[in-house]
């Protein structure tokens, strides 16, 4: 029986007799597997049994002498994690040999200075020579598993080393009996740390390792070993950790590489070429792809990443965007950056166009809606069937459903952004900054727009007529849940632009992993615009380090009835903020009442309204002390519900009403209902959110109902847009000076001087301009 966990075992292989009878074995030796591959990187957090190969360049110092104690250090932390998740965690590590070079190069120096026999010089390069790899890894792997045995136990995590050879793979009883060995130690919760025997091991053409080679893969290097040992023991996952991002087109430093965060062998080879191999470990770019890909056949997920990354692994397993992903199933759709590329494109030939053609193109939208409703609402039929199938939530069915009054409305919305194409190219500054020399400022697109939304395919059309008004490209990710009106409406939206430009200047995305591709083209990408969920909106952020993120978080929106308002009308603007369309961003989360009108008969008639409109009420702490029976608590006054549910909260007074909402709001729409022109502007001045109303239902914060046509968003963030976000807050502006060969030195020398003269934007000022620059 093995020892307790603080104990430093060591088992050599073929001193075990214990064979284990889990895993049925091929005649070529490997196993058969009968468990599913990973295929997302959102699987990848369900892993149970997973190999971690620490890289010679990651684990060794730059000079190839001795460890990176930090690095290693980092890595021990993020493997105890997850081994104290309830995972099993076996690594496969490099380093013995540099760690017993730093020792022995001392040791013989010193030898060699006591014997003073050869100059410094001499010195240094013969104790090179001198000292042997497998003498450095004799030496050198007591050192490493010490190192190992001693962090581990910080974690109350024990650890085994497993010495191997290729013998212990390529004979059938040593092979069955690594097996048990392991299957063992991950039983007993010890992770074992396995390396190849480099003191003893030989390279020899055996039979057997011909018989291995047939196979696809060799035992050369810990690549191929960490490779075997995963599908031995049938793991999960292997993330193979190194000193480079993932798998490049081409060698990382070449001009034009780029990462692959998603990698399909079978599908992706020819996209790659390797540079040169590793100068320290044997094994290079090439031998981790063969290995990983042999590994995937096998069905084991793999993940090729950089171990110096600040808490990599852990996010790995928490499905982020690190490293390269390798995955069986080949991507049906168009590449991410290839789609991104023509976004790009397209959005330039867009500028190019007049506002009368781009208000074509967005015409053309606004009928296709009607004269193709049939087959609009036959796909969005097919939707709300597999929605309701799978148990969607509610409140997300509400949104996903369409109906010919939808599509009329926004056919008319579209034809309203339509009559604003004309907002490009537009003057907003002119300034005479000296005689002969103009300043414009004029408006131009922001470029492509990444828009990922969830639920509602009817935003779809929207955004696309938005985009192409502005002259924006755009790429759309909608959630699964609308998979086909997305795809017709798309289509639909493509249609329309094929007279003008490329269709793909719209393109819709399929899925996550392209979502996560994308958010790291900063090169293509301009502007990513969330509509969904605070999950969705905090983990865009959190991905794009790149590209602006315009959005909103939540939507948590307040309605005060002061003591001096009329309320018949606040009776009305409750239950239309709350009960109109409940699901809605701008919907009221939490109702603020003054103290003087609870226990009187507007407190009575507003709880018969809402248990009329069957809303579920929650008490927050002043209400709970005020009445006999309140409603149940409130978890928290900071939530958005996203159904027929609200908290309701007294307030002192409008002063503690602004401070509540400051406090407890999301910053998105906020309402007061008031005949008090005073404390309404009091609520309106200091009341920090992106809207804020005044006897208004919070439901008006929308971009058509402003006037806008429709929205792209909503943004409470306080940077270029705010608020709903329509036309204007898809432009950015560029400056234009013209003159007649003025340079800065005849400013600086004296012989000009500035004026800054600001011009009105009138046709009568630009004559006058043109008449100046005449004389």
């Amino acid at each position: 029986m093995l020892a307790s966990s603080n104990t430093h075992y060591l088992v050599r292989i073929c001193g075990v007799h214990h064979i284990g009878d889990k895993t049925i074995f091929s005649k070529n030796g490997t196993i058969n597997p009968k468990k599913p591959v990973i295929t997302t990187r959102s699987e990848i957090k369900d892993a149970r049994r997973i190999i971690v190969k620490l890289g010679t360049a990651l684990i060794t110092r730059e000079n190839e002498d001795g460890l990176a104690i930090g690095r290693l250090a980092s890595t021990v932390e993020q493997v105890s994690q997850l081994q104290n998740e309830g995972r099993q965690m076996l690594l496969v590590t490099s380093g013995a040999v540099a760690f017993g070079r730093q020792v022995l190069r001392q040791e013989a120096m010193m030898t060699m200075t006591m014997r003073k026999s050869l100059s410094p010089k001499d010195m240094l390069q013969n104790s090179r020579v001198a000292i042997q790899r497998q003498a450095c890894a004799a030496f050198g792997q007591k050192g490493l598993m010490s190192f190992y045995e001693r962090m581990f136990q910080q974690y109350n995590i024990g650890v085994a080393q497993v010495l191997v050879t290729k013998s212990d793979f390529y004979n059938s009883h040593s092979r069955k009996n690594l097996q048990a060995t392991l299957d063992e130690l991950l039983n007993l919760n010890i992770i074992p740390i396995l390396n190849t025997n480099d003191a003893v091991a030989a390279i020899l053409d055996t039979d057997a390792e011909v018989t291995a080679a047939k196979d696809g893969i060799v035992i050369n290097d810990n690549d191929s070993l960490a490779a075997r040992l995963a599908v031995l023991i049938s793991a999960d996952l292997l993330l193979i950790m190194s000193d480079v991002n993932g798998l490049y087109t081409g060698p990382p430093d070449q001009e034009g590489s780029r990462l692959l965060h998603t990698f399909c062998p079978k599908q992706d080879a020819q996209m790659i070429a390797f540079g040169a191999g590793s100068k320290v470990g044997t094994g290079g770019m090439e031998s981790k792809v063969k290995c990983a890909s042999w590994a995937l056949e096998h069905n084991v997920g793999v993940v090729i990443s950089n171990g110096q990354l600040d808490k990599g692994m852990l996010n790995i397993m928490d499905g982020k965007q690190i490293g390269t992903f390798f995955t069986k199933v080949p991507n049906q759709g168009v590449p991410a950056e290839v789609q991104a590329v023509k976004a790009r494109d397209g959005s330039r030939q867009l500028q190019k166009l007049s506002s009368d053609e781009r208000r074509s193109i967005i015409n053309k939208m606004a009928s296709n809606l009607l004269d193709y409703s049939n087959d609009i609402l036959q796909a969005n039929k097919f939707d709300l069937e597999q929605a309701k199938k799978t148990g969607l939530k509610s409140s997300l069915v509400s949104r996903l459903g369409l109906s010919e009054k939808k599509l009329q409305t926004l056919s008319v919305g579209l034809q309203q952004i339509a009559e604003k194409a004309d907002v490009l190219g537009q003057t907003v500054r002119r300034t005479r900054l000296a005689d002969g020399l103009m300043l414009k400022q004029i408006t131009t697109p922001i470029g492509v727009l990444l828009v990922i939304f969830e639920s509602r395919p009817d935003s779809l059309p929207q955004i696309a007529a938005l985009s192409i008004c502005s002259g924006n490209g755009l790429l759309l990710k909608g959630g699964s849940e609308a998979k086909y009106s997305n795809e017709i409406l798309t289509k639909l939206m493509q249609d329309a632009l094929e007279s003008y430009v490329p269709r793909e200047t719209i393109s819709l995305i399929s899925t996550r992993e392209q979502v996560s591709d994308l958010l790291q083209l900063g090169k293509y990408i301009d502007l990513v615009i969330p509509r969904g969920s605070n999950d969705l909106v905090r983990s865009v952020q959190k991905q794009s380090l790149q590209i602006p993120v315009l959005g909103h978080a939540e939507g948590i929106c307040h309605v005060y009835v002061d003591t001096d308002a009329d309320l018949d009308m606040a009776l009305r603007i409750i239950r239309d903020s709350k009960c109109d369309y409940p699901s809605a961003c701008n919907a009221m989360e939490t109702l603020l009442i003054h103290k003087d009108l609870v226990r009187t008969p507007f407190f009575e008639s507003l709880i018969d309204l809402l248990r009329l409109e069957k809303v579920k009420v929650y008490s927050g702490p002043r209400l709970a002390t005020m009445i006999p029976f309140p409603p149940p608590s409130a978890t928290s006054l900071c939530v958005e519900y996203g159904d027929l549910q609200c908290s309701i909260e007294v307030v002192d007074d409008v002063k503690d009403a602004i401070d509540h909402i400051n406090k407890f709001s999301s910053n998105h729409t906020d309402s007061i209902v008031t005949e008090n022109q005073n404390t309404a502007s009091s609520f309106l001045n200091n009341v920090d959110s992106a809207c804020v109303f005044h006897n208004v239902s919070t439901r008006f914060s929308d971009g058509y109902r402003f006037g806008l046509g429709a929205e792209v968003g909503i943004s409470t963030g306080r940077i270029h847009a705010r608020g709903p976000v329509g036309i204007e807050g898809l432009l950015t502006t560029k400056w234009i000076v013209e003159g007649h060969g003025d340079v800065v030195a005849d400013f600086t020398e004296g012989r000009k001087h500035f004026v800054h003269e600001t011009l009105n934007l009138t046709d009568n000022q630009e004559k006058l301009y043109a008449r100046k620059k005449t004389a």
